[in-house]
C-alpha cells in the first residue's frame, strides 16, 4: 500500500502510537452497509472498488487510495469493557478520492448506494497499531484513544473511525490500522 495515495495531514503532537492530526478537506466515496463489522467492510469495499475500477459513467478508472475507512452509525453508549457496535448494524465504508479529482470531475457512480461527498477539514486524534484488527483489538485501541483524549481534555465528537491501510494478504505484523476520532478544543 505504500505506493497508493493517502490523505495528507500534519501531526501537531504525538506520544507513542497516538498522534494529533490536522487534515485538509477531501472527497469521499462512501456506502452504508448493514451487518457485522467485518462483513460490512468487505461488502462496502467490494462496492466502492467496483466504482473506482469502472462501474461509473463513463467507465473511468480512479486510482486506489489508502486507507479504507469504516465507521459505525449511532453507536450504543460506552460500557466497560469497551465494545464497538453499530446500532442496527449499519456501517459507513469510505474511500478517500485522489486529490486530483473534484466533485465536479469525479465520474458518477452507476450504483445508487455509492455517494460522493465533501469531507471538511478537521482535527483528529489517532492511534496506530498493527495486527489483525479484530473486534477485541479495535475495542482495546478505542479505549486507549478515549482515555488519552480524556486525560488531555480533548472533547471527541462522533463515532470512532477505523482506518485499514493494507490488502488482506499482508502479514498481520506488517499491517497498519488506526482508530481515529474527531475532536474540538485545544
Amino acid at each position: 500500500m505504500s505506493r497508493v495515495e493517502q490523505p495528507e495531514y500534519q501531526v501537531t503532537s504525538s506520544k507513542g502510537s497516538i498522534e494529533i492530526r490536522k487534515y485538509g478537506a477531501m472527497i469521499a466515496a462512501e456506502v452504508e452497509v448493514k451487518g457485522e463489522r467485518k462483513a460490512a467492510i468487505n461488502e462496502g469495499f467490494r462496492l466502492i472498488a467496483a466504482y473506482i475500477f469502472g462501474a461509473n459513467e463513463p467507465n473511468a478508472k480512479i486510482a486506489m487510495t489508502a486507507p479504507v475507512q469504516q465507521q459505525g452509525k449511532q453507536s450504543i453508549a460506552m460500557t466497560a469493557p469497551v465494545t464497538q457496535q453499530a446500532r442496527d448494524g449499519v456501517w459507513t465504508v469510505r474511500f478517500i478520492m485522489p486529490k486530483s479529482w473534484t466533485l465536479e470531475t469525479l465520474p458518477a457512480p452507476t450504483d445508487e448506494r455509492i455517494k460522493l461527498l465533501p469531507v471538511p477539514a478537521k482535527r483528529m486524534i489517532a492511534i496506530r497499531f498493527s495486527g489483525t484488527a479484530d473486534d477485541g483489538l479495535v475495542a482495546t485501541k478505542t479505549a486507549e484513544l478515549r482515555k488519552y483524549a480524556a486525560d488531555h481534555k480533548l472533547s471527541v465528537t462522533g463515532e470512532p473511525l477505523l482506518a485499514f491501510y493494507n490488502p488482506p494478504w499482508t502479514l498481520p505484523f506488517f499491517r497498519r490500522n488506526e482508530v481515529m476520532m474527531e475532536f474540538a478544543g485545544a
